[in-house]
């Protein structure tokens, strides 16, 4: 498969690409900063110099023609302000989805977060988060011409991970490692009965590919 991943220096992302690429896909992380490249080939992916906040549709689109499937996993990230917010885990998670729909590319995941929700009341920095996660969230799975995921970790952390979570439409919160999300991301792309499924994922007793299994065709 080639897969094409948004955010492609995130933590998240790196780890994917890693997995990815030792089983022999052929992947693309799209990353902002020429200099983050290195970091890309070292994880073996191939980088995509592209600012999905200026970019335009057909742009982006040029960079997912002949994929497979779509990962958005960009984040303006902790330090970032409420404007970020709305232009990078809004504004470019639906960019990402409409240039997927012009490239044809029919798979696609969005990790989102636990409690993400366009109602969500609260005026502050992580209130706006959930907001602009809901409203993107909302705005992949409006779209019948995507086979889409949307993937809500609870809270991440650094622990090397177990490969055993709980992967469920609600799972209630707690943590999660990363090298975790990662793995059950992995699994998600190469199993689309899981389209049309919202899935909250903590860490659990379930190896991941039995919780995948588990919920596809749910």
């Amino acid at each position: 498969m080639r897969i094409v991943i948004a955010g492609g220096h995130g933590q998240i992302a790196l780890r994917l690409e890693r997995l990815l690429a030792a089983r022999g896909d052929e992947v693309a992380g799209i990353v902002r900063k020429a200099e983050q490249a290195d970091d890309l080939r070292a994880a073996g992916a191939e980088p995509v110099v592209l600012d999905l906040e200026s970019a335009s549709v057909e742009e982006v689109a040029e960079r997912l023609r002949g994929a497979d499937a779509a990962v958005f996993a960009a984040g303006a990230g902790p330090g970032s302000g409420v404007a970020r917010k709305d232009t990078v885990d809004k504004a470019a998670a639906v960019l990402f989805a409409d240039a997927a729909v012009r490239a044809g590319v029919r798979r696609f995941l969005i990790v989102s977060s636990m409690g993400a929700d366009p109602r969500h009341q609260g005026d502050e920095i992580f209130d706006v988060y959930l907001r602009a996660k809901g409203d993107a969230d909302a705005y992949v799975s409006s779209l019948d011409a995507l086979d889409w995921t949307i993937l809500r970790p609870g809270a991440l952390t650094d622990d090397a991970g177990t490969g055993l979570v709980r992967l469920e439409a609600h799972t209630g919160r707690g943590p999660v490692p990363r090298d975790d999300v990662a793995a059950v991301l992995a699994e998600l792309v190469d199993t689309p009965a899981t389209n049309g499924l919202t899935l909250e994922l903590i860490s659990g007793s379930a190896p991941v590919s039995v919780a995948v299994k588990s919920v596809a065709g749910n």
